[in-house]
């Protein structure tokens, strides 16, 4: 799954286009590297994201197409 797509089907993010916006301005990166908003991500990567002075650090522990909001946080596990 795309980076982008994962973001916000998780809602780590809530909108697609935020996600892509952060992508593409460098703040986000998986697994120590700067992520385009393209990458496939999958099972065991870790996402860190940078809001101003705060850094989010999530592992991915499932990847699903199509999750409600209730179960979206299972989708990941904050480190």
């Amino acid at each position: 799954m795309r980076l982008d797509k994962y973001l916000k089907v998780s809602r780590i993010i809530k909108r697609r286009t935020v996600a892509n916006e952060a992508c593409d301005s460098g703040r986000v990166v998986v697994n120590g590297k700067v992520a385009k908003a393209g990458l496939d991500v999958k099972i065991g990567d870790v996402i860190e994201i940078t809001f101003g002075n705060n850094t989010a650090k999530y592992e991915i522990v499932s990847i699903k197409e199509v999750v409600g909001k209730d179960k979206a946080h299972e989708m990941y596990k904050t480190l």
